[in-house]
């Protein structure tokens, strides 16, 4: 059965597109057909992260009715499936973000799983791309105005009647400032899928284009990743298992290997 996830959040700069480019990857490393739509047509960063940032056709055309669906989808060498924004402000003035709505039913031709990137804060854009959700989740950081965004973003879900698959916490460094993840679960109320450790290497994937669960798959975030897709679909994953040798680990810390 085919299923539309929104990335959601009440807050920018919290990791919401890592989360939704990653999370995709993961799904699809686990055998899924997934396709990610950058639906933050303000700020579209997902051609960006996956080395595309301009295409020929992309989702501005579809909304415009301009091209097809099947025009504007690309696919990543992973196997990954992709469908861009335009970055042109020109392109951006033409569009009505309510018509996304109506290609609901359309998108889920394409895959088994539709994961959407929206924008951040709570105006109509993001509103607009709520609507077309199955299900929701939201992403923040262990810090109080990022959590209270987040709660934000949850009550505009509730009001919009979508259910929300729960809450990813990314950037987390353990230390005693930062929120711990019972505070988290607490104060926003839905179930915390999983805790993104800070983590250089998506900095390094980002600069190299590519998503960190491709690039350093056994790295901390990587799995990390893969246990919030494994338990999505309930697939059976061992991440200690899957974790980077020690010694590869020293090496890079020394800066001999990436």
């Amino acid at each position: 059965m085919q299923k539309i996830v929104v990335i959601t959040s009440g807050k920018g700069g919290v990791g919401k597109t890592t989360t939704a480019i990653n999370l995709g990857a993961a799904l699809n490393h686990f055998g899924k057909d997934v396709l990610v739509i950058d639906a933050n047509l303000s700020t579209p960063n997902i051609g960006i992260h996956l080395n595309s940032p301009e295409v020929p056709i992309n989702l501005n055309h579809v909304l415009s009715g301009k091209a097809d669906i099947s025009e504007a989808i690309y696919e990543h060498e992973s196997g990954l499936k992709i469908l861009p924004s335009s970055l042109s402000i020109k392109e951006l003035k033409k569009i009505k973000i309510e018509k996304l709505k109506d290609f609901k039913k359309n998108f889920s031709e394409f895959a088994d799983y539709i994961i959407v990137d929206s924008g951040a804060g709570l105006g109509l854009e993001v509103q607009a791309v709520i609507d077309i959700a199955d299900e929701l989740i939201i992403v923040t950081n262990p810090e109080m105005p990022a959590i209270v965004d987040a709660l934000k973003a949850i009550k505009l879900a509730e009001q919009n009647k979508k259910p929300i698959l729960g809450v990813i916490v990314t950037r987390v460094k353990k230390n005693k400032i930062e929120m711990q993840a019972e505070i988290v679960k607490e104060m926003l109320e839905v179930p915390i899928l999983g805790m993104i450790p800070e983590d250089l290497d998506i900095q390094r994937a980002l600069s190299k284009k590519d998503a960190i669960v491709h690039l350093y798959p056994k790295s901390k975030s990587s799995r990390a990743y893969k246990e919030i897709a494994a338990r999505l679909i309930d697939e059976v994953y061992d991440s200690k298992k899957d974790r980077e040798r020690v010694l590869k680990q020293f090496l890079k810390k020394l800066g001999f290997t990436n």
